[in-house]
């Protein structure tokens, strides 16, 4: 139980985010696919500096997002604009065009981008922002 008498977390009724907080997840959904954009360009353009720049740029934003919004839900949201540009990026086109090459870069930005992904969502806001290490059992 809390120090405030409410019970943990998990008991409490859901609450819909305010109109700040609902306007800062839809920024990072969109930071998310711009990112992925940015990234699958890069990563073909300059194979193996770009693939790293790429992946730290999405660790840099997922894990951002999640000490920002100081919840594991800020690295969720452009995890989700990043998983939803990708997959509309290696859909291939009718003129039989698309952005994604085939070869090993293509492969690691997008498994590597998935492990990042997962990492960071993850491990997100592990420690309250401006809080000090806290004892369990006290």
């Amino acid at each position: 139980m809390s120090d405030d008498g409410r019970g943990s977390m998990l008991a409490q009724p859901l609450r819909p985010p305010s109109i700040g907080r609902f306007a800062a997840y839809v920024g990072l959904f969109l930071l998310g696919t711009i990112v992925a954009l940015a990234g699958a360009l890069l990563q073909s353009a300059w194979f193996p500096g770009g693939l790293l720049l790429g992946l730290a740029g999405a660790a840099g934003l997922f894990l951002g997002g999640a000490h920002a919004m100081a919840s594991r839900a800020g690295a969720v949201a452009p995890v989700l604009g990043w998983v939803v540009a990708v997959l509309l990026l290696t859909a291939p086109r009718p003129e039989g065009d698309f952005l994604f090459g085939v070869g090993g870069g293509s492969y690691l930005f997008l498994l590597g981008g998935m492990v990042v992904a997962v990492i960071c969502a993850t491990v997100g806001a592990g420690t309250p922002a401006g809080g000090g290490p806290v004892r369990l059992g006290k």
